[in-house]
């Protein structure tokens, strides 16, 4: 059995969402157990034979400040969910709640991986090939050097390796030009940082990409920090709400407009679908010691079960086992980085 830890009650709407989405799972995964963790009260309408309530009294809310969240709220869903990892009762953890105190919680407890300075969050952004890219990091970390990046698609590759059950997923360094002469100082030595790796057989780096090769499926994997990742993940969520928006607009003003919609529907309905960022929800927190995955707070139930399934697959497959064997047969690259600016986690 595969048994993950839900935070019931992080995110904007709580059980209202959680719960639904932990019985489609159930009922999709005969091999799945899930620990629900939460207020009693709250979660005592759930029955199902292979879940049960991990009582929690408090919650972290989506305003709070991560101090708040880490030494003054010890009994929080988000803590005990994670504390299931630690204790080895659940393989990984899930929570839709604030993410600068998930990454807080989750490193103070589980710790960083040996040879990995700081934690990273990773998700899949779809691309005009069908499939999707993943890009990390994604806000954790806005500050970054070098060897931060070069650990980072480290981690990234494992990832992907999991997701797509391909051992050499092509790493990209997101940059603002493809020559290699381009971009800042941490950049070019990330790129010959990136390099060496790949002659050394950690990675299939395939250079510099720009920011519409996230979208175009150039590279399996797009390295960058966490303030350019995190501005790329909120553009692909605007992109899609405004292609919503447009089809419920447009296609109910006039009667030729509506019939130009008829014959247009099915192609745009399709792009919307590819486009909708419910079917990439789940972000891993990369790096601990620990399997931790993030559901973006406003989800629901369909997005909220995509991250459920995103944990399950990492579970099933040994990503934390992944992560460890690549970081070990990286060790002489990942040194440790130069000192820069505390992370500011978001």
């Amino acid at each position: 059995m595969i048994v993950l830890a839900v935070d019931c009650m992080g995110g904007d709407h709580g059980p209202v969402v959680t719960l639904p989405a932990c019985r489609q799972f159930l009922d999709a995964h005969p091999d799945a157990e899930l620990l629900l963790v939460g207020r009693p009260d709250a979660l005592a309408a759930f029955s199902h034979a292979r879940a049960r309530v991990v009582p929690a009294s408090e919650v972290v809310g989506m305003d709070d400040a991560v101090e708040v969240a880490l030494r003054k709220k010890k009994d929080s869903s988000m803590r005990v969910a994670i504390q299931q990892v630690k204790d080895g009762a659940a393989q990984a953890a899930l929570s839709a709640g604030n993410t600068g105190a998930l990454m807080a919680i989750a490193r103070y407890l589980l710790k960083t991986l040996e040879g990995i300075e700081r934690p990273a969050i990773a998700t899949q952004l779809p691309n005009a090939r069908g499939g999707a890219t993943t890009v990390l990091d994604l806000g954790a970390n806005v500050d970054c050097t070098a060897e931060h990046l070069l650990q980072f698609a480290v981690m990234g590759s494992a990832l992907v390796s999991v997701l797509k059950n391909d051992d050499e997923p092509t790493v990209g360094l997101l940059n603002i030009g493809e020559e290699a002469i381009k971009g800042s100082e941490e950049i070019k030595r990330a790129g010959e940082l990136l390099r060496a790796a790949a002659s050394a057989g950690d990675l299939n780096f395939v250079g510099n990409v720009e920011g519409n090769d996230i979208f175009t499926g150039a590279a399996d994997i797009v390295v960058c920090d966490g303030f350019v990742g995190n501005v790329a993940l909120k553009t692909s969520e605007g992109l899609a709400t405004m292609i919503s928006q447009f089809l419920r607009e447009e296609f109910s003003r006039s009667l030729p407009t509506k019939l130009a919609g008829a014959v247009a529907y099915p192609v745009l309905t399709a792009l919307k679908k590819r486009m909708d960022h419910r079917r990439y929800n789940g972000a891993a927190l990369l790096g601990l010691r620990g399997l931790v995955f993030k559901s973006h707070g406003s989800a629901d139930a369909l997005a909220f079960e995509q991250a459920l399934r995103r944990a399950y697959d990492a579970a099933s497959n040994q990503l934390l086992a992944r992560v460890q064997a690549r970081i070990a047969h990286a060790a002489p690259l990942l040194v440790a980085p130069r000192a820069i600016p505390q992370e500011d986690v978001r």
